[in-house]
């Protein structure tokens, strides 16, 4: 169910038509964009979306509730702590179901409602909760979002600009911040120097850097071509600084990053320091598709 958009979050913005692009020619990476989202479907009869028609595991609707893991649950359940309308449960498979009252140690459990949020980030602002310095930061931004406590998934530095997702929802967070995610990312890189074909054809290969192998998928020029200062970079490592460390290994300066996919997400329509809700639709594609080995 779509949440309802308060008129008084004024970055916040409406899913709109696409802006038709200013002229006819075709860039790699905006391509490559359109072809990550396009075309997808929700899965039919699948149980685990956010859900909970056909019951919602006992153990999850636990753990969303905030008290522990889903697996500190299952304990729970089967020393007896949990009660379903006031019946002891210690089946672990048990599905709840919407009307059920379900109590924890005599007390109820009331499931915390999921928050999932898409920020076009600004530069110079701070990807955490707090800064102890008190400059902006992304909360700032999407101040009044959700009732509930929220946090970003992963960190852009402050003078990289692009997509951020923002969420309370753990499961997902640990799952598309785990190493072995394969959550891919694309980015828009401006350089202080064009980029020889042969550095190209170098971070194409994978360069040694102080920390192992920086392994990328594609890098390619993108618009404006002509200085070949533009580059597009896909990657799914997710090494801190690692597209800044790329360039600067080969004595290049990045004077603007920006990314424009993370997980199938993009920013477009969202502009500059706005956001927006993600759909049921997005949503469902991050829980089952994202963080998958890559096809």
């Amino acid at each position: 169910m779509k949440k309802k958009i308060s008129r008084t979050s004024p970055n916040k913005i409406s899913r709109s038509k696409t802006i038709d692009r200013k002229d006819n020619k075709i860039d790699l990476f905006e391509k490559r964009i359109d072809d990550a989202v396009k075309n997808f479907k929700t899965p039919k009869n699948d149980n685990r979306s956010s859900s909970t028609e056909g019951g919602l595991r006992l153990n999850k609707f636990i753990s969303n509730a905030g008290i522990c893991a889903r697996r500190k649950a299952d304990e729970f359940i089967g020393q007896g702590f949990v009660t379903v309308n006031g019946n002891v449960v210690l089946e672990m498979g048990y599905k709840v179901q919407e009307k059920d009252i379900v109590k924890f140690k005599g007390k109820k459990v009331t499931p915390i409602k999921f928050s999932y949020i898409l920020l076009n980030k600004p530069k110079s602002v701070i990807t955490t909760t707090d800064d102890e310095l008190n400059r902006k930061t992304v909360l700032d931004i999407v101040q009044g979002a959700a009732k509930e406590r929220i946090y970003p998934i992963g960190r852009l530095d402050r003078n990289t600009t692009g997509v951020l997702l923002l969420t309370n929802d753990g499961e997902l967070a640990q799952k598309l911040s785990h190493p072995s995610s394969n959550v891919t990312k694309v980015y828009q890189v401006e350089l202080n120097k064009p980029l020889a074909e042969k550095d190209r054809l170098a971070i194409k290969e994978g360069l040694e850097l102080e920390d192992g192998i920086a392994q990328i998928d594609e890098i390619e020029y993108t618009l404006p071509r002509g200085d070949d200062k533009h580059v597009g970079i896909e990657l799914h490592i997710g090494k801190n600084r690692i597209v800044r460390r790329i360039f600067e290994h080969l004595g290049y300066e990045v004077e603007k990053l920006d990314r424009v996919l993370y997980a199938g997400l993009t920013k477009k329509n969202v502009p500059r320091g706005k956001w927006r809700y993600l759909s049921e639709k997005e949503i469902i594609f991050l829980k089952h598709f994202a963080g998958h080995e890559k096809k």
